[in-house]
């Protein structure tokens, strides 16, 4: 997040996985071998973006298809014409697809597990798009997570977000691809959407078109479509990460001004993203649900932008409880800037978590106070042990529970529902 040149604007530019679109944009180069200090690849970027003012930068985020934006107050996000949209817009939608197919139950099985039988295929990357496919598998569920050997994801999330699922490569761009993708989703119950409005799309793969391979099928489909603007309104197309869904809603305004500063802040934690995995999760739960009680196909749309949404209508805290969590602020939060990365400021987070909350990161044991809060499993793609939260709810008579360690993408050899029994093993 950068200063423009207009007093108390601000831009966040994000750079997204692969930030050279964006360093042009603004008139670097996409490399600079000497530039190597933090503070000065900082204040570089910012005497570039110092040039522009947001509405010439969105103009060039337009042209760039980039996912960038102008810093709001929630005030005046409300009174843009996307805004003015969003807010009468539902938090998420499930909406039946066209055409008919007979109601598909679940699968009849002795196993307590609700979604036994149900096959996922997850196309995403980071976080918001994971949580979904890692629901849906704590439920029973068999996720593939599908990655293309050619897109860059961050490795760092993959081994949480990655729990209980299988991941293979496929390049949707070559004939060998789409041949082994069209075999999986021949038999797929729910196909997870989480790239940049449009992109399946452009490859052939419409949530319309899925409906109508599952017409011919005999047996609905549930599409879930994890944007960042939502879909309605002028910047439906456009796409986005929490930090952006932050800016765009005034999120980033209110988190400044909570910490004492004048300027804007985002979030350190993956607020909005995990919310919104939470909403796919819901959305997809419904369409199952739906389908198995009317048939036919369905799409459920989750937003970044819409989770933020749902929380102003949640409320504030009391200025009494503001008061009190201010005064519990750790002094090196003094020293985030608003133009630090996210990369930064988490890590300081989880360094104040450690401090406060030391339990919180030693070995876990069966006698320690988390053994309600946490899991160990062996990974064997890892080679290692991976201690995960625990399923945060439980239900009489229904067992919800990973049945596989994690791993890193593209781990498994096999495109194919055959998930091996043997996936690591839980230990504590």
């Amino acid at each position: 997040m950068y200063r423009t040149k207009n007093d108390n604007e601000f831009f966040h530019l994000h750079g997204s996985l692969n930030p050279t679109p964006t360093l042009n944009m603004i008139g670097l180069d996409s490399h600079c071998t000497d530039l190597t200090n933090y503070d000065e690849i900082i204040n570089t970027i910012q005497s570039q973006v110092q040039k522009f003012s947001a509405a010439e930068l969105e103009t060039l985020n337009e042209t760039y298809r980039q996912a960038g934006v102008t810093v709001y107050e929630y005030e005046e996000f409300k009174n843009t014409p996307h805004g003015r949209t969003s807010i009468q817009e539902p938090w998420w939608k499930v909406i039946r697809l066209p055409g008919e197919t007979p109601p598909a139950l679940f699968n009849p099985s002795e196993s307590p597990r609700i979604l036994k039988g149900i096959k996922v295929l997850e196309l995403c990357c980071v976080i918001a798009g994971p949580v979904i496919g890692r629901t849906l598998a704590e439920y029973g569920a068999d996720v593939l997570k599908i990655t293309s050997p050619t897109v860059p994801d961050v490795p760092f999330f993959q081994v949480d977000n990655n729990m209980g699922k299988c991941a293979v490569e496929l390049d949707l761009k070559t004939d060998e691809g789409r041949r082994q993708f069209e075999a999986l989703l021949a038999d797929a119950d729910v196909v997870i959407d989480g790239y940049r409005p449009g992109a399946l799309q452009k490859l052939g793969y419409s949530p319309e078109s899925m409906a109508a391979m599952a017409e011919k099928r005999g047996k609905g489909i549930v599409y879930i479509d994890e944007t960042c603007f939502g879909h309605e309104g002028e910047w439906c197309h456009r796409p986005g990460w929490q930090q952006i869904a932050d800016c765009l809603t005034g999120f980033a305004r209110c988190h400044g001004r909570f910490l004492g500063r004048v300027e804007p802040m985002v979030s350190p934690l993956p607020i909005a993203d995990s919310g919104a995995g939470c909403m796919g999760a819901i959305a997809a739960l419904t369409g199952l649900y739906n389908r198995a009680r009317h048939g036919g196909s369905y799409i459920g749309q989750v937003s970044l932008m819409h989770f933020n949404l749902l929380l102003y209508a949640s409320g504030k805290y009391p200025e009494s409880v503001e008061s009190q969590l201010q005064k519990s602020f750790a002094p090196a939060f003094s020293k985030v800037r608003f133009c630090d990365s996210v990369g930064r400021s988490s890590v300081l987070a989880l360094e104040v978590m450690r401090e406060r909350f030391p339990y919180l990161f030693v070995e876990a044991s069966p006698e320690d106070r988390r053994k309600n809060l946490t899991e160990v499993w062996y990974s064997h793609h890892y080679g290692a042990d991976v201690e995960v939260v625990r399923p945060v709810a439980e239900i009489e008579g229904v067992v919800n529970r990973f049945s596989r360690a994690t791993r890193p993408n593209g781990a498994d050899a096999s495109p194919s529902w055959d998930f091996p029994e043997e996936q690591g093993s839980r230990k504590l």
